[in-house]
Order: C-alpha cells, then sequence, then structure tokens
C-alpha cells in the first residue's frame, strides 16, 4: 500500500543521469535526476534535472509547500531545471511566504586541470568568471529573465523569484584541509547546512572529479532518515554520513554500456571512459556500500544510461544481500516508521 501522507517518504521526481535524454527503447524516457523529500505537509527538493518541474506538478507537489532546495553538485544535468522552478513556481504562491533557501557548492574558486589525452588545451568558457557557484548561478539565471520576470512583477503584480528564494552556496568546515584539485574529498564528519522544525539536514563531500565541490546530502527526521548519494565512486565519507540510514538513495553506471559507448581509439571516447570510471559508482558497489553503511533499504537512481535493463542494476542485490528499488519516475519508497525494519514495495504516485 502506498505509505500514509503522515509517514516521511521520498518521491523519484527524475531517475536518469547524465547530460542525455535516453530515449531508445523506452516507451517514456525517464526524468533528468530529481527527488522530492516529503515530510509532513511539507517538501524538499534535491537537485533539478530535466522536467523536473513537470514532474513536480504531476506529482501534486506546490512550491507553497517546498522547504528547501538542496543541489549536490553544479552538473548541468542536477540544475538545468532550477530555472522552470523559480521562474514558473511563483505561479504556485497564494500567500507570503518564508524565503525559500536554495543550497548548493559554492565558486570552485580555480578551474579544474585539463584532461591529459588533450593534443591542445582547450579554452574556458568565460574565462573572466569560469566557476560562479550557487548563488551567482541563480542570479544569472534570473537576470537572464528580466524582461519577462519585471513584466510580470510590475504589470501582474506577481512576486519576484528573488524575493522568493534565497540562493546559499554551502559554506565548508574550515579544517578538513579540502582543495578542489589537490584534495576534493578529504576524510570528515558530516556538517550540518540546514534545520527546521521537521528535518535536519547534513552533508558531506564525495568524490565526483573534476568537479568540485561535490555533495551527498541526508534528511533526518523524527521518524527516519534519508540519504542521497549525489554523484560519486565509492566513498567513505558517504559511508559515514549514511550510517544506519533507513534509506540510501545511491545513484549507478553500466560500466558494460560505457565499454561498449566508448570503446573508439579517438581522444574523446578515451577521454569519456576515463571520466565515467573515476566518477561514478556500479551497481555493485553501490550495494557494498549500502551494507557497510547499514542501510536498511536501497534505492537505485541517476541511472546511466536511463535506458538499460533492470537486470543491470539487479546485480546491486548480491552486494547488498536484500532486495534493492530500481524505481521508475515518479515513484514514493517510504523512510519512516513503517520502512523501519522491511522495504517496502515502490509505489506509483
Amino acid at each position: 500500500m502506498t505509505p500514509p501522507a503522515t509517514t516521511p517518504h521520498v518521491i523519484t521526481l527524475g531517475t536518469a543521469g547524465g547530460p542525455k535524454i535516453w530515449t531508445k527503447g523506452q516507451q517514456r524516457p525517464r526524468c533528468g535526476i530529481a527527488t522530492a523529500v516529503v515530510v509532513g505537509e511539507r517538501w524538499y527538493l534535491v537537485d533539478a534535472g530535466h522536467g523536473a518541474f513537470t514532474q513536480i506538478k504531476r506529482a501534486g507537489l506546490s512550491v507553497e509547500n517546498l522547504a528547501g532546495i538542496f543541489i549536490t553538485h553544479l552538473h548541468s544535468d542536477h540544475v538545468i531545471d532550477l530555472n522552470s522552478v523559480a521562474v514558473l513556481g511563483m505561479f504556485d504562491l497564494v500567500r507570503e511566504l518564508p524565503r525559500i533557501p536554495i543550497y548548493g557548492p559554492g565558486d570552485r574558486g580555480v578551474l579544474p586541470p585539463v584532461s591529459p589525452r588533450a593534443a591542445v588545451p582547450p579554452s574556458p568558457v568565460f574565462p573572466q568568471d569560469p566557476t560562479p557557484g550557487m548563488s551567482s548561478l541563480f542570479r544569472s539565471l534570473m537576470h537572464a529573465h528580466a524582461t519577462d520576470l519585471n513584466d510580470r512583477v510590475l504589470d501582474a503584480l506577481r512576486p519576484s523569484p528573488c524575493d522568493v528564494f534565497e540562493a546559499r552556496d554551502i559554506e565548508l568546515p574550515a579544517d578538513i584541509g579540502y582543495h578542489p584539485n589537490d584534495s576534493p574529498s578529504p576524510e570528515m564528519d558530516p556538517f550540518v547546512v540546514h534545520e527546521d522544525d521537521e528535518v535536519r539536514v547534513t552533508a558531506t563531500l564525495v568524490v565526483h572529479p573534476p568537479i568540485a565541490p561535490a555533495f551527498a546530502f541526508r534528511f533526518q527526521t523524527s521518524q527516519g532518515s534519508v540519504t542521497i548519494s549525489g554523484d560519486t565512486r565509492p566513498s567513505e565519507n558517504l559511508i559515514r554520513l549514511a550510517r544506519d540510514t533507513d534509506l540510501l538513495l545511491h545513484e549507478a553506471i553500466d560500466f558494460q554500456w560505457v565499454a561498449s559507448v566508448y570503446s573508439g581509439d579517438d581522444e574523446l571516447s578515451r577521454a569519456s571512459a576515463d571520466h565515467h570510471r573515476k566518477s561514478h559508482t556500479s551497481p555493485e558497489d553501490a550495494g557494498r556500500i549500502a551494507a557497510a553503511a547499514g542501510a536498511r533499504q536501497l534505492a537505485l537512481h541517476h541511472l546511466v544510461p536511463g535506458n538499460s535493463p533492470e537486470r543491470a542494476w539487479r546485480e546491486a542485490e548480491r552486494s547488498f544481500g536484500r532486495q534493492v528499488h530500481i524505481p521508475k519516475d515518479l515513484e514514493t519508497i517510504a523512510f519512516g516508521a513503517v520502512s523501519s525494519h522491511t522495504a517496502p514495495a515502490v509505489q506509483s504516485v
């Protein structure tokens, strides 16, 4: 049965990863990565991949009840629909709300190193400001829509997204030895990024080179917890963050697909294969991580490719030792009191 509305749960708004739309062999392609964490009447958004705002509406969620947005890292497949949430979401509002925080990585401060496979070093985009963080990114998005927003604010008296949302760069603990290139994921304890009367959200650095910082988040409620990995290869920091969590949502990539697609002898293929191997996690390793953390449930999402057959992801069950959720878009998984001992069936919204 569907978990009661009072039971904390996630809604898998979008379950595909990568800057592609995986249409081949799919009657209804998975949308880009986005997850709603629902606690009581409030909900929290983790990442905003392609189609996220449409999926939010399909799930019956409203910005009226949105209590925070958490961005794991600034790759386009995790932020591309933040624009829609902010610009179109204001049409949900019928009352004045406290500003909705948007948490995400700050300015990296230095460009990543060029791939050693580059014959000629490529030129960076916007070299005068090459690594904006969450607050600058959001400001730039709203600035780009100033013509539209000013029409609606001045003529239709709509609220400005700049007054509804408040983008904040996540400040890292000063003593952990972080450096975006030399030490992007030092061993560390989780730290608090948000707390209200429903949830306590902690974060840690995970390993997703070359982008940095990259975060995983844990939502702790009075009834249970959910941990969301973000994009990462196997990470000890993540295991520490997810210790005894009721539900771990972990990314997964099909490395057989990587080997088949990037089998060419050109440098683009080699560089792409290099990235996937150093930055992502196999289903089997995701199962090992969940087992090491003592997670009560494991669900795989951010699936790359989004059209691999389900059997490719079931490899996680061998290392986890029990059933693993492979949710489609718009399914719910409880992580509250009813899920503390057994893994309930995934339900469609």
